[in-house]
């Protein structure tokens, strides 16, 4: 029994010769600790800004690439338009000739 007595007079020392809360190593301690949350938090949102800023960047790149290929394929199908008048053009004109010339053998 009494070395169960000072064991707990042993542990009940311990928790008495903490410091307390008004202690200066214990403030000091704190507010290492709230300094080092806060640096860790400063990075945090550092990091959050550069991955924002860097896919901002990213769907600005794109949406000029998309923009550039709608241009090219706009671009593209006036071309193949004007191509196919011009080949329906001439398609006509041969047939007109050919008329012209069946008309002329008769």
């Amino acid at each position: 029994m009494s070395s169960a007595a000072e064991a707990r007079k042993a542990t009940l020392q311990r928790v008495l010769s903490r410091p307390g809360a008004d202690d200066p190593a214990v403030i000091a301690q704190k507010a290492e600790r709230a300094a080092i949350v806060a640096a860790r938090e400063a990075r945090s949102a550092a990091r959050d800004t550069e991955k924002r800023a860097v896919a901002e960047r990213a769907r600005v790149e794109t949406e000029a690439r998309l923009a550039q290929e709608q241009k090219a394929a706009a671009e593209k199908a006036a071309e193949d338009a004007v191509q196919a008048a011009a080949l329906l053009v001439a398609q006509k004109a041969a047939r007109d000739v050919r008329y012209a010339a069946r008309k002329a053998r008769k």
